[in-house]
């Protein structure tokens, strides 16, 4: 074997490197307030107590929300760490959707609006503050962000490129200072669609710069055989004068395209093809099945976990579920209708996914619309209550766990890269499908970490100010845990997820 050799200075007294330090390879968020120094000028005590409650009811929240831990505020800014690169990049979208909803009541120039960058690196880690390149690297990113936006270095883009619903846009290779080597940066667009619409937009821009380019060479090429006698078989010109003006020529290129069309047949042997106009599908709107449930009491949530408790009993009025989640097929029609933001991928049968509570909201609206019924997202008891099928064990099907029951990761059956198709495991006593496993469901309620002062007649937790909301069900990769009737949790509105989908309720 090769001999392994201790590089040290030449200088015999120098103390070897520390070796005590720790480090390690973080996801680092660098956020900073745009304008903070106008700001406080303009208000210094107003926008102090702003900023704090901005990081005592957003930031904060959401690093924990996302496994992160909050290293330190700056005034103006704060630093966050985090194993997960994804929960790093997934935090920031939310910290920055959430400020647009903070801000829209708020006059432009009196708006708090953060810069956000992250990044991967080996930073030194002490109790209060971190260090090293990965930091300094995130904050030259975050200083070259624009307000509202987030900015990822190339390392954390290989990471989650193909891990979050979101598009990026490469702003190519910047040089930061004090960074030796330039840095490769993106900005997170945090809907996807984003992506093909600013492409489309280029893509316009340059196809109607192109069209005005070709109709003033078609101008000119027909001015020039116009004004040369014979050339149109009209071998009896006038002598030669002066050229005139042809009026295609002074038209405009809209104007020359129709009057070159009369001037010349054989330029225009045929004419254009009709632009379709949309027919109404002859298809009728086919309605998601749905179960109808007699109503009762029963006792909700469960000690298993802190946001489940305390448990408390809750009347039930009857009202109809869904027999599955919505499926593609199902969301595709709304999404044809132009109701729904996005046309779904998948098998017509599989629960339909990526789906925000927004994008959830609009499929209600829009079936309820469409069919003149109360369509509604269930609340979050309606949804437990139905889930349970009049039970009261951890699971439906009792207190152990049991193969060929539910889909998810450690049910029993081998790991997906999606979700089986809806109807796929057992239904519970209320013939119910995918009550757990299979695709996370959005509810109509707000998101609160405990029951403590929840409703007690069924209805929907909700208030005017709401950011987030409760997601049940768990998804084909969740553990186990996930499954349980009272197992909750809470997301951002605005953010689509990969797990993520639905269920609808109706009103009697």
């Amino acid at each position: 074997m090769g001999e392994i050799r201790n590089f040290r200075s030449e200088n015999q007294d120098e103390p070897p490197p520390h070796s005590g330090v720790p480090r390690r390879l973080a996801a680092i968020i660098v956020g900073d307030i745009a304008s903070y120094s106008r700001l406080m000028q303009a208000d210094e005590e107003g926008t102090h107590i702003r900023v704090k409650r901005i990081e005592r009811d957003l930031i904060q929240p959401s690093i924990i929300e996302h496994h992160g831990s909050l290293v330190k505020t700056t005034g103006d800014g704060f630093i966050a760490i985090f194993d997960s690169p994804v929960e790093a990049v997934r935090c920031s979208i939310v910290i920055q959707q959430n400020l647009v909803g903070r801000n829209a009541s708020v006059p432009k120039h009196s708006r708090l609006e953060y810069r956000i960058g992250v990044n991967l690196g080996d930073v030194i880690v002490e109790p209060d503050d971190i260090y090293g390149d990965g930091v300094n690297i995130a904050t030259r990113i975050e200083g070259i962000a624009e307000p509202g936006q987030v900015y990822i270095s190339g390392a954390i883009y290989e990471q989650i490129k193909h891990k979050i619903v979101c598009g990026y846009e490469s702003l190519g290779d910047r040089k930061v200072k004090n960074i030796t080597d330039p840095v490769r940066v993106y900005r997170v667009l945090p809907d996807a669609d984003a992506v093909g619409k600013t492409r489309s937009r280029r893509e316009t821009a340059l196809i109607f710069l192109l069209a005005i380019t070709m109709l003033t060479m078609a101008t000119g090429v027909l001015w020039y055989l116009l004004a040369q006698p014979g050339r149109m078989g009209e071998q009896a010109a006038a002598p030669p004068t002066a050229p005139v003006a042809s009026p295609i020529a002074q038209a405009s290129p809209s104007e020359a395209a129709t009057q070159m069309s009369q001037a010349s047949p054989s330029l225009a042997s045929s004419p254009p093809p009709p632009v379709p106009t949309p027919s109404p599908s002859a298809t009728p709107l086919r309605e998601p099945e749905m179960i109808a449930i007699r109503g009762g009491s029963f006792a909700m949530g469960s000690n298993d976990d802190p946001t489940e408790r305390p448990v408390h009993q809750v009347t039930i009025k009857p009202f109809s579920i869904g027999k599955y989640p919505v499926t593609v097929q199902e969301w595709n029609e709304c999404a044809a209708a132009k109701a729904c933001g996005f046309t779904a991928s998948g098998k017509d049968d599989a629960p339909v996914s990526n789906v925000s509570w927004i994008d959830a909201k609009q499929y209600v609206d829009w079936l309820a619309q469409a069919t003149k019924k109360p369509y509604r997202l269930p609340s979050e008891a309606e949804w437990e209550y139905a889930a349970r099928g009049g039970t009261q064990t951890k699971y439906w099907w009792g207190d152990k766990l049991q193969p060929g029951m539910a889909g998810c990761k450690d049910c029993g059956e081998l790991a997906a890269e999606q979700p089986a198709k809806v109807g796929s495991f057992k239904p519970n006593p209320f013939g119910l499908y995918d009550m757990g496993g299979g695709i996370d469901q959005w509810v109509a309620d707000c998101w609160h970490r405990t029951y403590q002062g929840a409703p007690s007649d069924g209805s929907a937790w909700t208030s005017a100010d709401c950011s987030a909301h409760v997601l049940r069900s768990g998804s084909w990769k969740n553990d186990s845990g996930y499954v349980r009737p009272s197992n909750r949790g809470g997301y951002d509105a605005g953010v689509r997820y990969p797990t993520h989908g639905f269920r609808i309720a109706l009103s009697p």
